[in-house]
């Protein structure tokens, strides 16, 4: 085992994986994926797509998918930011866990741990960037296959329609990604309560959790999303 790994540490690395994977799954494959804001958004974007098809001028909506990009865009540039940050608190790591040792609420731990816990968090972060990188490209396609929609009339209006539902599942795909980037950072939060305790850490992850369930699920967002849709 690795030097200050502990029982405690084992538990609140598979709760990571089993609060971040499982309700990953859940809301993708699993009994979640039948309702939920992704669902009722996705067929938002179907219904935008197939009214983008039919308008002659398809400026607003280059314009609305420019302005998603950049969100995507932000996000990417500021998980490079923090894990430049994590990587300075890595070089001083020794310093770092000399002084988190005195403090009284924190665990105390090996350096090896510490360091080890500055590197998991590396990975989140790194992660949240490609997520966010590959969905900022992806809406770069998004536009193009815009661009490339013909105009809906009565010869074509079959392959008009086949091709909205094509840059809908596109643009599905771009929400998919930004969405696992932007919970890659609300489960990085969760997991600098790992510096604390692992307990900490497990009781942060489980609460992460039930807030995006009850945003995706329950929430008054949710609702006048889905109105009409369901």
């Amino acid at each position: 085992m690795m030097p200050g790994l502990t029982y405690a540490d084992l538990a609140a690395l598979a709760w990571f994986a089993l609060c971040a994977g499982g309700y990953s799954f859940a809301t993708r494959h699993g009994l979640l994926a039948a309702k939920g804001m992704v669902r009722a958004i996705n067929q938002q974007r179907a219904r935008w797509m197939a009214n983008m098809a039919a308008r002659e001028n398809r400026m607003v909506d280059v314009q609305i998918l420019a302005t998603l990009s950049r969100g995507n865009a932000f996000f990417a540039s500021t998980a490079i930011f923090v894990t430049g940050a994590l990587a300075a608190l890595f070089g001083n790591a020794e310093e770092l866990h000399t002084l988190a040792n005195k403090v009284p609420f924190l665990r105390k731990t090996t350096l090896f741990m510490w360091q080890f816990k500055i590197i998991f968090l590396m990975g989140v972060f790194v992660m949240a960037f490609f997520k966010f990188a590959w969905a900022f490209r992806l809406s770069h396609y998004t536009a193009i296959m815009i661009g490339a929609t013909p105009i809906a009339s009565g010869e074509n209006r079959e392959e008009c329609e086949s091709h909205a539902v094509n840059v809908a599942t596109l643009a599905s795909l771009v929400g998919y990604h930004a969405n696992a980037g932007l919970r890659a950072y609300y489960y990085g939060i969760a997991a600098l309560g790992w510096f604390i305790h692992p307990a900490v850490f497990m009781l942060a992850m489980l609460w992460i959790t039930a807030v995006l369930y009850r945003r995706e699920y329950h929430s008054r967002a949710y609702r006048a999303i889905s109105a009409g849709t369901l």
